[in-house]
């Protein structure tokens, strides 16, 4: 409710909101809970959508971007699958590739793990930790999972709305799993 978030920066409570807009558009990704995938575009289309809306057209390069993330993410044989024919897991593969084509500079995943099984969820994290190390990305991760830490180098805990500082670190909160 306070305070000021920079990017890269900049200060982005101070932009105008048309600027402010273009920069979410253009700097931060996000995986939602929910997915969000738009339901009438494939697989691929839903992914080269990010593309579209940063760049207002689709260069082969950027064809090759989505499709190559699809298949590091397992999706190959799916590209040209409609949402509702998939899984919950695909779904969110298809979601973690969709905020990072466009090569933001943060990725926000709000508890993109909810809807999956233990052994999915782990895959999912793992997959998406990977690909944000990789491209050398920052990532800020919403979970209520603690076991989801594993994949994280940090870890702020939130008790009651306010940073727990007894219990903040990485390392302290593996352990505390370790003995739950």
């Amino acid at each position: 409710s306070e305070g000021e978030v920079w990017i890269d920066g900049t200060a982005i409570s101070q932009l105008p909101e048309a600027e402010r807009v273009r920069f979410r558009r253009e700097r931060i990704g996000f995986t939602f809970q929910s997915n969000n995938l738009v339901p009438y575009l494939t697989v691929l289309e839903n992914v080269q959508l990010m593309l579209q809306l940063k760049n207002g057209r689709l260069t082969p390069a950027d064809k090759d971007r989505a499709r190559g993330l699809l298949v590091r993410l397992g999706l190959e044989n799916r590209l040209n699958s409609l949402p509702q024919q998939l899984s919950g897991g695909q779904r969110q593969r298809v979601a973690i590739a969709r905020s990072l084509v466009h090569s933001p500079s943060v990725v926000l995943a709000d508890e993109p793990t909810a809807s999956l099984d233990t052994e999915r969820a782990y895959q999912v994290v793992e997959i998406f930790a990977n690909l944000i190390h990789e491209e050398n990305k920052a990532g800020i991760m919403v979970t209520h999972d603690l076991r989801m830490c594993q994949y994280v180098d940090r870890v702020i805990q939130m008790v009651d709305g306010k940073v727990d500082t007894e219990l903040n670190q990485r390392e302290e909160i593996l352990e505390f799993i370790s003995c739950a």
